[in-house]
């Protein structure tokens, strides 16, 4: 099974580039991902979304939350299942 974890942060008004260089510099503790993306979007938005082959419920590694300095909020967080 394919498990999809998305992880998304709204960054401080001008933070925005902040944010994307922290997300990109954070890395994941144990064997790497099958897929990493980042991406950015309006807003000063980061989205990360990793790919794992791994059963649905797996203990997976996710991202930190930023320093609170860097985010206008918590970190939001979704898991998916790949359905084909």
């Amino acid at each position: 099974m394919t498990v999809a974890l998305m992880w998304e942060a709204r960054a401080v008004e001008g933070r925005g580039e902040d944010l994307l260089s922290w997300a990109r510099r954070q890395e994941l503790a144990g064997p790497p991902p099958l897929r990493r993306e980042t991406f950015r979007a309006p807003q000063d938005r980061v989205l990360v979304i990793t790919w794992w082959d791994a059963p649905y419920d797996a203990d997976l590694p996710e991202l930190p939350e930023p320093d609170a300095e860097l985010v206008t909020r918590p970190v939001h967080r979704w898991r998916f299942e790949s359905m084909g």
